[in-house]
């Protein structure tokens, strides 16, 4: 017989694993099975190819252009034992990329797989859609949008270079969770080059329905940009303070709290 847990009123605040009860010295069968499952799910959302030319149609209909490019990384194998890799092009993307360089842009958004693709396929097309307004309003120049394969976050500094965009943001799946295996983080870099480190990013994480929303991860985003563009900074030097009317510019929430 299952005995309830003294914290069962606290579950509905939580995805968290609390509240769990106790069958003898032991977890329920169905929580035991449920940690079994979320361990499966996790395995899957790092190993599950990357549909880009999936999220490509779906960008296409919103009329935005796009280009795929690949790191150094060979196979998943390779890019789990080698991050190193996954922050280099390899020499066929690069000559891509120079080839279709124009003219610079403002931004260059990039999608890469990175630890969850199945995060990327969720929630990467909603956020784009629901940024682009808040371009429009800053007059953002958006350049064509970047799929990255066995991606990791530094990728976007040597694509970004390589465009000579003023700014970057990266969409890329976040390291799976128990309890989340689709969370997709974002991260802003200005003016991106290969000396930039994580001190240099702003970063935006844990977007998905049941975290941080696709219009609130949109809205934020739009906030660091318009303050990097003003300051001509990003990274620690600029806090996210979009939770602070007060200190906003033009940018001001499109969604309905």
């Amino acid at each position: 017989m299952t005995l309830p847990d003294n914290w069962l009123f606290l579950k509905q605040f939580t995805k968290a694993r609390i509240a769990l009860g106790r069958n003898g010295v032991s977890l329920p069968t169905k929580e035991i099975l449920n940690f079994s499952l979320s361990h499966a799910q996790a395995r899957d959302a790092v190993h599950q190819p990357f549909n880009s030319d999936q999220i490509q149609s779906e960008l296409h209909k919103m009329g935005l252009s796009t280009l795929t490019v690949h790191s150094c990384v060979k196979d998943r194998e390779e890019y789990l034992r080698r991050p190193d890799l996954g922050r280099k092009l390899n020499q066929e993307s690069i000559k891509k990329l120079e080839k279709a360089y124009q003219n610079p842009s403002d931004l260059i958004i990039i999608i890469g797989d990175g630890l969850s693709s199945y995060a990327v396929d969720r929630q990467a097309v909603s956020v784009i859609r629901a940024l682009l307004p808040y371009l429009k309003k800053l007059n953002i120049q958006l350049g064509p949008i970047i799929l990255a394969h066995q991606a990791r976050v530094a990728l976007g500094d040597q694509i970004g270079s390589i465009l000579r965009a003023k700014s970057i943001a990266m969409l890329i799946g976040e390291r799976p969770g128990l309890s989340s295996s689709d969370s997709l983080g974002i991260y802003m870099t200005w003016q991106p080059d290969d000396t930039r480190n994580d001190a240099n990013r702003n970063c935006i994480s844990n977007v998905r329905p049941e975290g941080l929303k696709h219009d609130l991860a949109a809205f934020k985003l739009a906030w660091l940009l318009e303050q990097s563009f003003i300051k001509q900074i990003s990274g620690v030097r600029l806090k996210d303070e979009s939770d602070n009317a007060a200190l906003s510019d033009t940018i001001k929430p499109l969604y309905i709290a």
